[in-house]
């Protein structure tokens, strides 16, 4: 527990502040899929009942008390059963299994814990691709059903690569020896298309070229809740766009 919510001040001068907070910034743009439609097509499908700010605070707030309490479990097991905290997917596969094995009821409380987490990776899915799937339907004019079903082949297709990345195309290490086309796309992703996305995103809502301020805060403001204040076009308009851009630069450098 120490380890993992006590700071080390040391490892931070290490590795660079910069380089800790851009990569905190980027776990943020990959865990709340800001910057690639996600929260924009499901926040078309909210009602007019609650603010959207109201809304994005309970988002934010909902989803690190569950980062939180999901690392009060990870890290305690990890150094229980002398596993690294940064050893990627063991510490589903290979930790976790070994703390079931060892308690009253593993089994049972194991095959729950892969049970729940199945349906969190196909809600993940369904939340990424909804995007490419409300694009598909508007712009062929289709129904739902056949933009899932093309977009079914689509995605198994361009799967592929990162799938075969680990036997089959492992020879090829775009970023370097012992990277993987995986890595590879996680770049791609994480340090360009998020920040970039958000970034188009917040221009959109706040420039006078796009849809501009006072008529997001029309909209956002509609309903029981949380106002956005006329105070904030000042943040979203010119702090926040340098903090992404800065996120962006520090990202690819």
């Amino acid at each position: 527990v120490k380890f993992y919510l006590y700071p080390d001040f040391q490892k931070i001068s290490e590795i660079g502040l910069m380089k800790v907070i851009v990569s905190a910034m980027n776990q943020a743009f990959f865990t709340l899929s800001i910057g690639i439609g996600s929260m924009a097509i499901f926040g078309s499908y909210l009602n007019k009942d609650q603010t959207l700010l109201k809304e994005a605070t309970n988002v934010a707030m909902l989803d690190t008390f569950v980062a939180v309490v999901a690392g009060l479990i990870i890290f305690p097991a990890c150094f229980s059963f002398g596993i690294n905290p940064d050893s990627g997917p063991s510490l589903i596969f290979i930790t976790l299994p070994n703390v079931f094995v060892s308690m009253t009821g593993g089994q049972i409380w194991g095959a729950l814990f892969f049970l729940f987490m199945s349906f969190a990776s196909l809600s993940t899915v369904i939340a990424v691709f909804e995007n490419i799937i409300a694009c598909t339907m508007e712009l062929l004019n289709i129904e739902r059903k056949k933009a899932v079903i093309i977009n079914f082949v689509l995605i198994t297709l361009l799967s592929l690569p990162c799938a075969l990345g680990f036997n089959v195309l492992s020879n090829i290490q775009p970023l370097g020896a012992g990277t993987t086309i995986l890595d590879l796309e996680d770049f791609i992703v994480s340090q360009l298309l998020l920040p970039l996305g958000s970034l188009v995103y917040l221009l959109f809502c706040t420039s006078k070229y796009g849809w501009g301020f006072e008529n997001y805060q029309k909209e956002a403001n509609i309903g029981q809740g949380m106002k956005v204040p006329h105070w904030m076009k000042f943040y979203v308009t010119i702090i926040l766009p340098i903090v992404v851009i800065f996120v962006f630069v520090n990202g690819i450098i």
